[in-house]
């Protein structure tokens, strides 16, 4: 640990010329923050943290606001040589205080930050299965019925989508999705047989991983058709997060390749449960964004 007095590092909101430095402290604990996904995340939040005297970065969190219907909290990050001083405490604390005291607001935990979160008075209120497949195996399966059809999106009727995702994540994030649709690697709809969109999805090309997400779907069989979409030109790495139980889903996912490596905590403060959804968000955006 550096031989640092808590007292003398700054607390401070970052911007965007700290991109790198955020990057380098991502890169330090074996996370996969690129340039791209902090643009992302300082143009739809804030992300607070401690600069040591030498004005390097040494802790962060970040916070995405939805109105006041809910807010998330992630890349809650301390530098190795920094941690046991409360460092991630107080960026926590002040990503919370820049709400709203009656938002409620969720948090995907790690294993060692639970304990930390609990003591805060966030409440576990479920779980989110991530998925990592190396090789995605595309195998022709006829799960999508002859009245959807699934296509690259035009950029026309963005409510639709809107509205979508709204009743899929229980809080509306119009601002975060204009955002993320620019940093789109692909976008597909799904639509019905009277040309209504019925499902979306995403791919965001990170550094290690191809992430698909969100995915939004009125079934098993449109998000498995969108996932089939989005993935089946992608050669190496892919990453998605499932927020929720759906035996069928998680049996395609299997086998297309998808293992499921880890299964974090969905926390929440200032509530008792997440803001109300109909179970049609087969994949978050990113931990970060909840």
């Amino acid at each position: 640990m550096a031989s640092c007095n808590k007292s003398i590092l700054d607390l401070v909101e970052f911007v965007e010329r700290d991109i790198p430095q955020l990057v380098e402290l991502s890169t330090s604990v074996g996370w996969d923050y690129d340039e791209r996904e902090l643009k992302t995340v300082l143009a739809s939040g804030n992300i607070f943290g401690h600069k040591d005297l030498e004005e390097r970065i040494v802790s962060s969190a970040a916070i995405i606001p939805y109105g006041r219907s809910l807010a998330s909290i992630g890349m809650v990050i301390v530098h190795e040589d920094y941690r046991g001083m409360g460092l991630g405490e107080e960026a926590t604390k002040r990503c919370i205080e820049d709400v709203t005291t009656d938002t409620p607001i969720m948090l995907i935990a790690t294993k060692e930050g639970s304990p930390l979160y609990k003591k805060m008075g966030f409440n576990s209120v479920g779980y989110v299965d991530k998925y990592i497949c190396d090789h995605y195996m595309f195998d022709h399966d006829p799960l999508l019925g002859s009245n959807t059809t699934i296509e690259e999106y035009s950029g026309v009727d963005m409510d639709a989508i809107y509205k979508l995702d709204e009743r899929a994540f229980g809080a509306t994030r119009t601002r975060f999705l204009k955002i993320r649709m620019k940093q789109a690697e692909q976008i597909f709809v799904a639509k019905d047989d009277q040309g209504a969109i019925v499902g979306y999805g995403l791919s965001i090309s990170g550094p290690v991983h191809l992430i698909l997400g969100p995915i939004v779907a009125r079934d098993f069989q449109v998000a498995s058709g969108l996932i089939d979409k989005l993935a089946i030109n992608h050669q190496g790495k892919i990453r998605i997060d499932v927020p929720l139980e759906n035996n069928e889903f998680m049996m395609f996912l299997n086998r297309r390749g998808f293992v499921n490596v880890n299964r974090p905590p969905i926390m929440v403060i200032n509530s008792d449960s997440l803001p109300t959804r109909n179970n049609t968000l087969f994949s978050i955006a990113a931990q970060v964004f909840g």
